[in-house]
């Protein structure tokens, strides 16, 4: 795979504090507790850092996938949330289809999650989900579909 890099995301400061905000108030306290931190966010893209602790280190000493892939559902609850100007509504997880391309190793620090939708409709909503490295090495990705409960107004 070689390096993927970044590049910088304009962000909407408001957006992203009202995406946060919605987060911390009912958002489920294990996923909570991860200290995900919204660095950037637009309508349809949610940029956010995730620091690696023990807590979700497994014996091998990287990161588990099961830390990661709640943190990539968690990654499109944001980009959901984008795309009703930082309002949290009615939606379902339909799909998540993670690669793990990488181990995410103890001592790294934080690690960057990219989340955006890629098709955003009335009734579905597909996006991505990419996981990236101190260094820009990208160590998983995830495709992923969501169905909104209510259609929201056009």
């Amino acid at each position: 795979m070689g390096m993927t890099k970044l590049t910088d995301l304009a962000s909407d400061d408001e957006l992203a504090q009202r995406i946060g905000d919605g987060f911390v108030e009912g958002g489920p306290p294990m996923m909570i507790q991860l200290g995900l931190d919204i660095t950037a966010a637009q309508p349809g893209r949610v940029r956010f850092e995730v620091p690696v602790t023990e807590h979700v280190v497994h014996g091998g000493g990287v990161m588990c996938g099961q830390s990661i892939m709640g943190c990539m559902d968690t990654g499109m609850v944001f980009v959901m949330a984008s795309l009703q100007g930082g309002e949290i509504t009615p939606f379902t997880t339909v799909q998540l289809q993670t690669s793990f391309e990488r181990g995410v190793p103890a001592d790294c620090g934080k690690v960057i999650f990219d989340a955006y939708a890629t098709k955003p409709g009335r009734t579905l909503v597909f996006g991505q989900v990419d996981l990236y490295l101190p260094n820009g090495k990208r160590a998983a990705s995830a495709t992923t579909t969501y169905m909104w409960m209510t259609p929201p107004s056009p």
